[in-house]
């Protein structure tokens, strides 16, 4: 997909109807992570329903490696924000999953459990805000990491409007550089701030090749992780699996 100045208009144009429709709704509040998924989406709301409405907050657990970056972006689009450390209620959470785990006899902490825990965190942070604003929930994921699952379920990956979430990281990207945001924001290595590593690092395999194969089909090197995590993750994009009962229903027509 090609991203022109007219598309990114569309996806203002986009928000500001949805927000007609949504009258009830002030504001948006979003997690800054200093990645550009977030600056992108706050400077998109920014110029849709006016930046005094758009309410960012930073959310480290302990230290966080990219807080000046989410910093400098809050001033740089002119947003009010704030920061919340988040590392008592994830030790307090990690203790009691400890305790937990160990009336089953198991002893160890994975590190799926340790990473997943601050994502959760900061939504319920990000919706209790949310709700004494009246505002919405933005999400900032895009189609590449929800294609292979590289996003925490119930955390990260949710909210109440999503602009970005059918656009490439290639394409973010784009949108963000036709935005005017600094090129040196928009194009450095995205991180999930949690582990010191590059998503790439932590995926295996290139945002280019994923971003590729999503549009074209045409298989490259990184084909076999690609289609792997794909599948692996399928229960992330499909949300709660429940069974139905042959049982009349006064809602379905």
């Amino acid at each position: 997909m090609t991203i022109t100045i007219e598309m990114v208009s569309r996806i203002i144009d986009w928000i500001k109807d949805y927000f007609k429709k949504n009258s009830f709704s002030k504001g948006v509040v979003l997690g800054m992570s200093g990645g550009k998924d977030s600056m992108i989406v706050a400077k998109l709301f920014a110029d849709a329903i006016g930046k005094e409405k758009v309410f960012g907050i930073i959310m480290p657990n302990g230290e966080m490696k990219d807080k000046s970056d989410a910093e400098r972006t809050c001033n740089l689009l002119g947003i009010k924000y704030t920061i919340i450390n988040i590392q008592s209620a994830y030790n307090e959470i990690l203790q009691q999953t400890k305790i937990a785990l160990n009336e089953c006899n198991i002893d160890k902490i994975t590190t799926a459990i340790s990473n997943n825990i601050p994502p959760r965190l900061r939504m319920t942070i990000l919706y209790s805000v949310a709700s004494g604003l009246n505002y919405l929930v933005a999400n900032t994921s895009n189609l590449s990491e929800a294609s292979v699952g590289y996003t925490t379920k119930w955390g990260d990956n949710v909210g109440d409007i999503s602009p970005i979430a059918n656009f490439t990281k290639t394409e973010v990207c784009e949108i963000g550089l036709l935005l005017g945001l600094p090129k040196e924001l928009v194009l450095k290595a995205p991180s999930d701030g949690l582990c010191g590593k590059t998503d790439e690092d932590n995926m295996k395999l290139k945002y280019a090749n994923l971003d590729k194969y999503i549009r074209t089909g045409e298989l490259n090197e990184d084909i076999d992780q690609i289609l792997k995590m794909h599948k692996s993750s399928e229960h992330k994009r499909t949300g709660v699996i429940s069974f139905e009962p042959n049982l009349k229903n006064i809602f379905k027509k």
